[in-house]
This record gives C-alpha cells, sequence and structure tokens, in this order.
C-alpha cells in the first residue's frame, strides 16, 4: 500500500526550515538537490539555481517531510495555509495510475500523471474537495 508523507512549499527559504526541523527531529537528509543540480532546469534563472529543488527528512518509522522551494520565476507562489500537498508513493505503477486517476477525477490537474525528469512517475493535481495531493512512483527511490 501507498505510503503518505507531507510535502511543504516555502518561498525560498526551504533550506533554513528544513535545517530547523532536522535540528529538532534528528536524522540526515535522505536527499538535498538544488534546482542547478536537474539539466532540466538549466533555463532557471540565476537567482534560483542553488534554491531547493527537493529536500526529504525521515521523522519517525517511515515518515518523510519533504519540501520545495517555489518559484515566483515559474509562475509559483506560496498562500500559507495551502502551502502543502499530501505526497504519495505508491508500491507499483498500477497503483499510482489507479490513486492519480481516482483522486484526482472531478478535481484540477496541473502536473499529468506522466515519467518525470527525475525518472520517476508523477502527478499533481488538486481533488474536487480542494486538497492538494502528488503522486510519485519511484521504481529505484531515493525519496
Amino acid at each position: 500500500m501507498a505510503s503518505i508523507n507531507p510535502y511543504l512549499n516555502f518561498n525560498g527559504n526551504t533550506e533554513e526550515a528544513f535545517n530547523f526541523y532536522k535540528s529538532v527531529f534528528g536524522g540526515e537528509f535522505l536527499v538535498l538537490q538544488r534546482f542547478k543540480d536537474m539539466p532540466e532546469t538549466a533555463n532557471v534563472p540565476a537567482a534560483d539555481q542553488n534554491k531547493v529543488m527537493h529536500v526529504a527528512l525521515p521523522i519517525g518509522k517511515g515518515n518523510i517531510l519533504m519540501a520545495t522551494d517555489a518559484l515566483e520565476s515559474a509562475g509559483h507562489t506560496v498562500t500559507f495555509g495551502t502551502n502543502f500537498s499530501v505526497a504519495i508513493s505508491p508500491d507499483d505503477e498500477k497503483e499510482a495510475k489507479h490513486l492519480f486517476n481516482g483522486l484526482s477525477a472531478g478535481g484540477q490537474i496541473a502536473v499529468p500523471f506522466d515519467k518525470a525528469p527525475w525518472g520517476a512517475y508523477f502527478g499533481m493535481f488538486t481533488d474536487k474537495f480542494g486538497v492538494q495531493w502528488m503522486v510519485n512512483y519511484d521504481e529505484n527511490p531515493r525519496r
């Protein structure tokens, strides 16, 4: 069955926030990836290249707190109170497609479910109740 974890969006201070969370929860980041680390983001403005594209901090048994810097240069805005999504990590591609199609029915798809630049299958949407979701299936998970 899929695991469910919170995914937070910040206005450029993701690294500061996650260093704080790490100081409280302990542990080490599973990944801290910057926009400059991905070839597909070569067109990201120089001022945004060092911002955090994805960070993951394990908390407790099987929980992972994840986040990104929302880039205004890419048209993203952060509205506090709705600056998070529920991230689902299914066990296989079939389950991922089923969850994406089922939960997005009647909602608004922001990113269609397809192969992503990081190699996983990914999709993002807001369901018909206004809840933001991300589905990410990776055969070789790093989180």
